[in-house]
């Protein structure tokens, strides 16, 4: 299980929630699953991405929660989620996403879905699921892509090709541990995943989360997207879905991002935040807490008042 390591203080700091439960999914791989603010307000469900935790969406839930219902858990083998090795795929992702929509919305209630990166590709995976169908009002896509993300990252100043392509695997992939966050460490982190001009406290969120996530795990899920094909996720999702990417983003750069939004049965929209990295919730938290928003205000509607 991941050590938790987020930051315990300042806008980043992951708020307590209201309600914690255990989710079961299809294979019985167990997964971390929290419930903030009022019970009977418009329901947000919030999937995080790839070695980040539900902590990464601390700045939506304190926001949020003032006047949502909001559910966020962990992936398997991030945060308090156990690992399950061998058991990584998209067909994962979106069992995991089913057991967590059935675990914590009433029957028929619908909710906005918003993935970050992995989480992106989650709501990508799950959409042909007759839960997704049963729950989800509209869907944020944020920093996230649908295939050939080794052959588009630019984390390597490499020219595009084979070689960049293969190398990239190697590196997003290895088995080494990240080891203590150090001066050093967020100047990696900072190059790779955020844009120039994130503060130091944003980089220290960022990194205290990523380096959390245990070796084994961080490297079971890179071989799943290095070969991710969701294609026909994006197709099968036909609820209204905004887009949302940094164009500073060198992981997921900001033509995954155009892709999705001109492939998509019913784009609600492309939002390109100038200048910021790949971990948009954290660099641009006002952007991302009210695009969230404007998508509940506009399709989940509000809960009958009981005479």
């Amino acid at each position: 299980m991941s050590r938790l390591m987020h930051v315990t203080a300042g806008p980043y700091a992951p708020p307590a929630a209201r309600r914690e439960l255990v989710v079961t999914s299809r294979d019985g791989a167990r997964l971390h699953a929290e419930v903030h603010g009022p019970e009977d307000a418009p329901a947000v469900v919030l999937a995080h991405g790839w070695t980040c935790s539900t902590a990464f969406w601390a700045a939506q839930v304190r926001a949020l929660s003032a006047t949502h219902r909001v559910v966020a858990y962990d992936q398997r083998g991030h945060g308090r989620s156990p690992a399950s090795p061998g058991r990584y795929g998209t067909e994962a992702l979106a069992d995991d996403l089913a057991a967590v929509l059935k675990a914590t919305l009433a029957p028929g209630e619908k909710a906005v879905l918003a993935g970050h990166s992995m989480g992106g590709m989650t709501l990508m995976a799950a959409a042909d699921r007759p839960e997704f169908a049963e729950h989800a009002a509209a869907a944020l896509l944020c920093s996230t892509g649908s295939s050939r993300l080794t052959a588009e990252a630019l984390v390597l100043p490499l020219r595009a090709g084979a070689l960049r392509t293969r190398v990239t695997r190697t590196v997003l992939g290895a088995r080494a541990p990240l080891g203590p966050v150090t001066p050093v460490a967020r100047k990696v982190l900072r190059y790779a995943t955020m844009g120039p001009g994130s503060s130091p406290d944003k980089v220290e969120a960022c990194a205290r989360i990523v380096h959390a996530c245990p070796t084994g795990v961080r490297h079971g899920w890179s071989q799943v997207l290095a070969t991710l094909d969701l294609d026909a996720g994006v197709r099968a999702l036909r609820v209204p879905t905004a887009v949302l990417g940094g164009t500073a983003d060198r992981l997921t750069p900001i033509t995954h991002a155009r892709s999705l939004a001109e492939r998509l049965p019913d784009c609600a929209g492309l939002t390109e935040l100038a200048g910021m990295g790949h971990m948009t919730p954290v660099e641009a938290p006002e952007a991302v807490t009210g695009r969230i928003a404007e998508l509940a205000k506009l399709y989940v509607p509000a809960k009958e008042e009981t005479p």
